[in-house]
Order: C-alpha cells, then structure tokens, then sequence
C-alpha cells in the first residue's frame, strides 16, 4: 500500500484551460493529459462551461463538493450532487455543465479504451468497520473525516484528500473504519 498525501499531489490547469485540476496518480508515471493509460484527478469548476475533450477514453465523475451540476453528454442531461452515484461517460462526447448554485469539486478518474476500464463505489462510513477486497489495481479516495486502514503491517490514516493505493499484486483484504465519505476506484488491465 503507498499513501498519496493530499499535499502532494500535482496542481496543472484543465486540458482545454478552463480550470485547475489536481492529479492525484496517473499511468504511466510520465504521462500527460494526452497519453495516459489511466488518471485519477480532482478538479474545481467555478463556471458553466464545455468539459475538455479526452479521445478514447471513457470517464466517471463525482461530485465531491459543492451544491451539484447538471451534467450535459451529447445533448442528455442529467443532475449529479454529492450524494449521486458516480456517473460514467464517454470522455469524447460534447460535454458541458451548468453548476445549480456555485462552484464544486469534482472526482475524474479516466481509463484509456483498450487499455483500461475502471469501477467507481461511494463508501459512506458512520464509526464503523467495513472489510475491501482487492483483486486488481486499487485507490481508496477520502472525501472527508478520517479513515483508520488496518493492514499486515500496521495501520495508516487518511485525511480529506488522502488517497491510498493498493497494487493488484496485493490482492487480499484490508479492513477500514472511522466516519467518512470515501471512493472506492478500481482499475481492470484489458
């Protein structure tokens, strides 16, 4: 397991310029915007506006904070807020949003057609234990509170904005627990 400290991960503006976007991890390591195989990021939008293009790659997002926006792919709309179920699209679509009252953060992750497909599940903990298997390459993204994982070695925690990376060489289970609102991102190699 490798934790991602929020403070380290990589400030870079939008694809298309639009805004900030935070690079949580990405694959290859060298990537950029255009080449990667995989990418996990958060993003700020502050302004109604077009989504940058990503040919090829297909796209979950979440809303992580903020009142919501009313999401637009190819012409169907459709509303997503902090407690909406992850929403998967085509990253090549026409796509634009339309914030329903003020900024929000987002979560992006993106898998390169071919590649890579990806799984997205919101964790909500209450002061409670729950167990996650693991049988590919896996990201435990905290919202916010604080998440207590137990593992072989020890225990870690995680913060708002931490993020915890399991390989798929470490398949198995860990057991979480504390109050917290997290995302479970899972990566499947074509």
């Amino acid at each position: 397991m490798k934790i991602l400290r929020a403070s380290g991960q990589k400030q870079m503006p939008w694809k298309n310029g639009g805004g900030v976007t935070i690079e949580i991890a990405i694959h290859p390591a060298d990537a950029t915007v255009d080449n990667f195989d995989w990418r996990i990021s958060t993003a700020t939008v502050a302004q109604d506006g077009a989504f940058s293009v990503f040919p090829d790659i297909e796209r979950t997002l979440a809303v992580l904070e903020g009142n919501g926006i009313i999401l637009s792919v190819d012409g169907v709309e459709t509303t997503l807020t902090q407690v909406s179920e992850p929403y998967s699209f085509a990253a090549d679509a026409q796509t634009s949003a339309h914030l329903i009252d003020g900024t929000i953060t987002d979560l992006n992750i993106m898998t390169r057609r071919g590649a890579y497909t990806h799984e997205v599940k919101r964790i909500v903990l209450d002061n409670q234990t729950a167990h996650l298997n693991f049988e590919e390459q896996s990201f435990l993204f905290v919202v916010s509170g604080t998440i207590k994982i137990q593992h072989l070695e020890g225990e870690e925690i995680l913060l708002a904005k931490d993020c915890a990376s399991f390989s798929a060489a470490q398949k198995g289970s860990v057991a979480i627990s504390g109050e917290a609102v997290a995302y479970l991102i899972t990566l499947k190699r074509n």
